[in-house]
C-alpha cells in the first residue's frame, strides 16, 4: 500500500484487479462475478437492497443483533414492505422459522447475517439458503466479518449474494466492500425498479469484465487486498477457516479459565469473536476502557447489550501470541472493574488449548497417517 499510486486505467492496475477478483471468488467459493466497491461493508449491504428491492416489494429480514437490524433500516429506507423475523439478541435464528415466514409472507428476497458480530452468534446460512430456494426467494448473506474466517461456500450452499468488507478476516484496512452476485440475483436486479447509480451491480460487473472499474477505486487499498489475499489463501481457504477456529477455541478456553461466562456459543463456528458476559455489578464500559489504557482494543456491547458484554475479535493478521496478550490485559481490566476471577491462568490455558488442537490437526493432515 505504500508504493507509488498507479493509474487505475493502466495495464499495471488491470493486472492487480484481475488477481484480486479471481482471489475473492476463491474465498467466496463461487464462479459468480464479485462486484468490488470503494465503500464500507454497509455500502455492499445497501447495494444488495438497491438492486433487489423495488418500492413496496415484500422482503424478509432475519435479525438477532445490531447488524441484522441494519438490514431492517436499509430496507425501510428504500421503501420495501418489511417482514421482520426478529430474535432476541444472542439467539440463533431457526431455519424452520424462516421457512415458515417465507411461506406465509410471500417474500421473494431474504436478508440474513452470517456472523452477528454484536453477539458472536453464527447462523446456519446453508440451511437458510435452502429455505430461500424452496420459496423461490433470493438469499442475501452479510458475511462482512465471517468471510475468510468461517466456512462459507456460496455456490455449493446456493447463496445468491454474499456481501463483505476488507477490514475483518480479509486483513486490509477499511474502505473496500464486495458483493458476490449469482446469475439469479443479477437477473432479479434487472427487474428491480429502484434507481441506483454508484451501487449498480450491472454497471460494476460490466466494467470489471473489461478489467476496469466503473469509478475511481481506492487504488492503494486494492493493492493491499491483493497482498492480503495471498496470505489468506497461502494454504487454501480451508486452512484459514481452521486457523480462526483454533484462535477462537483458545480464546474461549482462556475466558473460562478466568472463571468468566461466555455470551457467545462455545463452539468452533464462533471463530470471529468471543463475547464475554460481564458479571453482575461490573461495568463493561470500564473493562473496555481499562483494556484500551493498557494497549489492547476490545469492544463493548451495542444497543440493549451496552455495558453487559465485552467482545474480543480474533480474525485477521493475528496469532496465539496476540490472543494470549489480550487475555492477560483483560484479566487485569476485569479485576480493576471489580470482577472476582481466577488470576494468572487465562493466557497459559489459551496457549495450551491452541497447541493441543494444532497438534491434533497436524497429525490428521499428515500424509503418513495410516
Amino acid at each position: 500500500m505504500g508504493r507509488p499510486i498507479v493509474y487505475h486505467r493502466g495495464p499495471e492496475f488491470k493486472e492487480i484487479l484481475e488477481r484480486v477478483l479471481e482471489k475473492l471468488a476463491r474465498v467466496c467459493l463461487t464462479s459468480s462475478p464479485v462486484a468490488l466497491f470503494t465503500a464500507s461493508g454497509t455500502g455492499a449491504m445497501e447495494s444488495a437492497v438497491a438492486n433487489l428491492v423495488s418500492p413496496g416489494q415484500r422482503v424478509l429480514v432475519v435479525s438477532a443483533g445490531s447488524f441484522g437490524e441494519r438490514w431492517v433500516q436499509i430496507v425501510q429506507r428504500y421503501g420495501g414492505a418489511l417482514e421482520h423475523l426478529r430474535y432476541e439478541w444472542g439467539a440463533t435464528p431457526d431455519p424452520d422459522d424462516i421457512a415458515k415466514r417465507l411461506r406465509t409472507s410471500g417474500a421473494r428476497v431474504v436478508y440474513c447475517t452470517h456472523c452477528e458480530t454484536s453477539t458472536g452468534v453464527v447462523s446456519d446460512v446453508r440451511a437458510i439458503a435452502g429455505c430461500a430456494k424452496a420459496a423461490e426467494a433470493v438469499c442475501v448473506v452479510d458475511a462482512i466479518s465471517s468471510l475468510g474466517a468461517v466456512r462459507l461456500e456460496q455456490d455449493e450452499w446456493g447463496i445468491d449474494v454474499v456481501v463483505s468488507g476488507s477490514q475483518k478476516a480479509l486483513m486490509t484496512p477499511p474502505g473496500l466492500a464486495l458483493a458476490s452476485v449469482s446469475s439469479t440475483a443479477l437477473e432479479a436486479s434487472r427487474l428491480c425498479s429502484t434507481p441506483r447509480f454508484y451501487f449498480d451491480w450491472e454497471r460494476i460487473v460490466k466494467a470489471q469484465g473489461d478489467l476496469l472499474t466503473a469509478f475511481t477505486p481506492a487504488i492503494s487499498l486494492v493493492c493491499g487486498l491483493d497482498a492480503a489475499l495471498d496470505l489468506l489463501l497461502e494454504d487454501g481457504v480451508e486452512s484459514a477457516w481452521g486457523r480462526s477456529a483454533l484462535l477462537g477455541r483458545a480464546c474461549r478456553a482462556g475466558v473460562k479459565a478466568m472463571g468468566l461466562e461466555l455470551f457467545s456459543p462455545d463452539q468452533d463456528r464462533s471463530a470471529v469473536v468471543t463475547v464475554i458476559r460481564v458479571p453482575p455489578g461490573v461495568d463493561g464500559t470500564a473493562v473496555v476502557r481499562g483494556a484500551r489504557e493498557n494497549g489492547v482494543t476490545v469492544a463493548g456491547g451495542q444497543g440493549e447489550l451496552k455495558s453487559k458484554i465485552v467482545r474480543v475479535g480474533h480474525v485477521g493478521y493475528i496469532g496465539i501470541d496476540d490472543v494470549s496478550a489480550a487475555l492477560e490485559v483483560l484479566e487485569d481490566a476485569f479485576a480493576s472493574a471489580g470482577a472476582s476471577l481466577a488470576r494468572g491462568r487465562a493466557a497459559d490455558r489459551a496457549r495450551e488449548v491452541h497447541a493441543q488442537a494444532a497438534a491434533i490437526d497436524a497429525r490428521l493432515a499428515s500424509p503418513d497417517l495410516a
